[in-house]
């Protein structure tokens, strides 16, 4: 019963929780007998609070019982990104370090969820300073696939996709710079939502950092917009803030597609290489957003200066917030790191003046696109889910891969485009690994991005492919 529970959709579990079907501490002990049965597989979660959870999970049932106003999220047991500030929890971002640090507030997102009710337990696994798309790191590890646990579960918000695929938990948080939503969303079979610039703010030393996102995950597009509904909101902190506050994303959502435009593009219209596998499912997706109604043909943006766009400011971003520490101490730090620390320091004042006029010609592409289609549809990773014993992948579809992020180039240079976007499942490989593809709306489109998922989702339900992969592996246990 206990494994059953962790499976509902959030909306389902809150709702029986809130009409006493279910008490908040009983949801926390399926919680945790479901991390006991599968993490010691796939490391997803790398620290537990019991303690605090249990306390937290007493109060929201006497709250209850008490007749008080409940929050949406109320008894939810949830885990947080290990980037994401939770008061009284580490924060190691995966780095040795960082791995004696313990805020004492939670961070916006995290903050939210705590005050629509959540119940806050644990971390989830992230590469070293959330760079890449594979979560290992010298602190705690890998975290495997539930799908197939010798291989990724994506990165950088892999451990919070393996939770959720998992049957752990049914909704989460994560954060999303150069796909660190999207990818372990498409490797985990569940939905990643890079949200707006400033839909969920994120306050930090640098509020004018626009490219590194804040956002939800969930297994049904139902479960993303309650997410949605939660954390969505200005900041007065945040200039970039979005001002629409109480905002519903769970209306109109099944309102259908008919005659949406829908831009499609195999390779982004860069020539990136995708795996046969990978465009074999994202074709048999098109077919499906034609059956609803939309209006699909190729079509892409210009996207000719996005990936320098995508790393100039990403280098700049890393070396404004990690530079001084990661020169602190060099010898504890991954090269990869290392080299995006020192882009940043060599960017010369010419550069970043180009960087700008780049950015904003980007923008003007962007903008133009959007004005003939309502959405873009593209892969969302190149490849399929690999070994776990690599760093990252070094030829996709036979090319070369230059560097760690040219096998993401899909989801970068989206990110390069500031632009809200989507991964939802599209189904599976031959070899049986998930595949996502990836919605792209102009800026603000979130909720219409929330609206085509569903009506994916309502004519496929791919979510609900449990991995069979991992119950064999915690059989033979």
């Amino acid at each position: 019963m206990s494994v059953e529970l962790t499976w509902l959709p959030a909306t389902e579990l809150a709702s029986m929780i809130r009409a006493r079907e279910l008490s908040a501490r009983e949801a926390l002990q399926a919680h945790w007998d479901r991390i006991d049965e599968v993490n010691p597989i796939l490391n997803a979660v790398i620290y537990e609070d019991r303690e605090s959870a249990l306390a937290q999970a007493l109060a929201a049932d006497e709250r209850q019982a008490a007749g008080a106003e409940l929050g949406p999220l109320h008894g939810l047991p949830l885990t947080n990104k290990d980037t994401n500030e939770t008061a009284g929890m580490p924060n190691t971002w995966g780095s040795p370090l960082l791995q004696h640090v313990i805020p004492t507030s939670d961070s916006l997102i995290v903050e939210r969820m705590r005050a629509a009710g959540a119940i806050m337990t644990g971390k989830t696994n992230v590469p070293e300073f959330a760079a890449g798309g594979h979560t290992f790191n010298e602190v705690f590890g890998a975290t495997g696939n539930p799908y197939d646990p010798t291989r990724s579960a994506g990165g950088s918000s892999g451990g919070a996709a393996a939770a959720l695929a998992a049957g752990i938990q049914a909704v989460g948080d994560g954060s999303d710079m150069g796909g660190s939503l999207r990818t372990p969303a498409a490797f985990c079979n569940v939905l990643g939502l890079r949200p707006s610039l400033g839909r969920i703010p994120t306050p930090g030393a640098n509020s004018w950092a626009w490219l590194g996102r804040t956002g939800p995950m969930a297994r049904e597009v139902g479960d993303l917009a309650l997410m949605m509904n939660v954390l969505s909101g200005p900041d007065p902190r945040v200039p970039t803030s979005i001002q629409e506050p109480g905002l519903d994303f769970r209306v109109g959502l099944g309102s259908g597609i008919t005659g949406l435009r829908i831009g499609w593009s195999p390779d982004l219209g860069l020539g990136l290489p995708v795996e046969p596998e990978v465009l074999t499912v994202a074709l048999q997706a098109l077919a499906v957003f034609a059956e609803a109604g939309a209006i699909v043909e190729e079509a892409e943006p210009d996207l000719r200066e996005a990936d320098t766009v995508f790393r100039q400011t990403r280098a700049f971003d890393f070396e404004f917030g990690w530079g001084e520490l990661v020169r602190s101490q060099p010898e504890l730090v991954k090269p990869e790191m290392l080299e995006n620390v020192a882009v940043g320091e060599r960017q010369t004042a010419a550069e970043l003046r180009e960087l700008a006029r780049a950015r904003t010609r980007l923008e003007g592409h962007t903008r133009d696109y959007f004005d003939r289609y309502d959405l873009w549809l593209t892969p969302t990773v190149q490849v399929v889910p690999f070994p776990l014993e690599e760093r990252w992948p070094k030829r996709v579809a036979g090319q070369p891969m230059g560097d760690y992020l040219d096998w993401i180039s899909s989801v970068c240079v989206v990110s390069a485009m500031g632009v809200p976007a989507l991964s939802i499942p599209a189904g599976f490989s031959q070899s049986g690994m998930p595949v996502g593809i990836q919605l792209v709306a102009p800026h603000g489109g979130d909720a219409l991005l929330l609206r085509a998922a569903h009506a994916y989702e309502q004519r496929t339900r791919w979510s609900r492919v449990r991995p069979r992969t991992l119950e064999e592996v915690e059989a033979q246990r």
